[in-house]
């Protein structure tokens, strides 16, 4: 890859590889490992914070004192660039919507929001985020600030971010893991994530164009469809390409997403993935959260059953952290693992 990106030093890196023994026993198969961007170290760690490296870099040398961003109340992306903001002295401005009309319950990510002290601005759900955001912008210039505004997930280029410097992040993670795998003499057939804003795939799908075409990146969306998903990929990823000084390009239809296991929607939980949570928990001790975790786990469990992979392929789910989430969500959880 032609060219590299000044990053501050935030994620706890490399994560570690791990073989899921008795999970795979469990399912009969495929060979299951797990990458730990759950242990990637800011505020319960998670993947953003790779993004979060190269971000707060760009936002440093442009000078910022404010950053901005938006997502829903129980953002793990929100939640982790307020914690990397307090690191390098940047005030930190959220526009979260609300999940119901109402009293705010501070728990999960949203409490966590408020320990570090953001400054958060709560919205009715279904409103414009996108005009109250720069309704805030253009308080914190009034204010003397300069600000920083970047899309929630920190995936696409738009507000301050002039080029996909989070999803090219991860493909630097593909490399990680692939190279981990090597080392433990792992030929890897699948890496499984959740998808969302597409910059995490994005880069992993990159990551693999170019040194490991052979390893095939299989979303499981969180919320989107997967048209939708495919088209968002791909333009991000045509980004990375070209940010990196890659000769490459990429299709709609090679982006492999799933949208059967949206359910009800995004941030909804229901029985399968509440079943994903506690067989993870009870027979590896790892925790996944309802909103992505959680949902790929039990996407990637239901293609088991349907054989979609072969017993003997190696597969890799990229836990992306959210455990925070966890909380917000217990009472629900609690009824349905009984």
């Amino acid at each position: 890859m032609n060219r590299r990106f000044r990053r501050e030093k935030i994620a706890h890196l490399p994560t570690p590889l791990e073989k899921l023994d008795v999970l795979t026993a469990e399912l009969g198969g495929p060979q299951l490992y797990v990458k730990r961007d759950d242990q990637t170290g800011l505020a319960f760690g998670g993947n953003k914070t790779r993004k979060l490296e190269f971000i707060i870099a760009d936002a440093l040398d442009k000078k910022a004192e404010v950053i901005i961003t938006w997502g829903g109340e129980q953002s793990n992306w929100c939640r982790q660039t307020v914690a990397a903001a307090r690191m390098f002295g940047i005030k930190p401005v959220l526009v979260l919507s609300q999940k119901e009309a109402g009293a705010v319950k501070y728990d999960g990510n949203l409490f966590l929001d408020a320990l570090l002290g953001a400054d958060i601005r709560f919205v009715a759900p279904g409103t414009d985020r996108s005009r109250i955001t720069e309704d805030v912008t253009e308080e914190m210039r009034a204010q003397g600030h300069n600000p920083y505004v970047v899309a929630v997930g920190g995936s696409s280029v738009g507000g301050s971010m002039t080029e996909p410097i989070g999803a090219v992040s991860y493909t630097g993670a593909f490399l990680e893991t692939y190279n981990q795998a090597q080392e433990m003499s792992i030929k890897v057939d699948y890496l499984v994530h959740a998808s969302g804003s597409g910059g995490t795939q994005s880069g992993l799908v990159v990551g693999a164009r170019a040194a490991a075409p052979e390893v095939k990146v299989v979303g499981i969306s969180v919320g989107g469809a997967k048209a939708a998903s495919q088209r968002n990929i791909t333009e991000i990823s045509r980004g990375v390409f070209e940010a990196l000084g890659l000769e490459m390009t990429i299709s709609p239809e090679e982006i492999i997403v799933f949208d059967d296991y949206v359910g009800e929607g995004y941030g909804v939980l229901n029985q399968e993935i509440a079943d994903a949570i506690r067989l993870t928990a009870r027979k590896e001790g790892i925790l996944l959260d309802p909103v992505y975790t959680g949902k790929a786990m039990a996407g990637l469990m239901d293609l088991i059953k349907q054989g979609y992979f072969k017993k003997d392929d190696n597969v890799i789910f990229m836990h992306t952290g959210g455990t925070p989430a966890l909380f917000a969500y217990k009472e629900q959880l609690l009824e349905m693992i009984k």
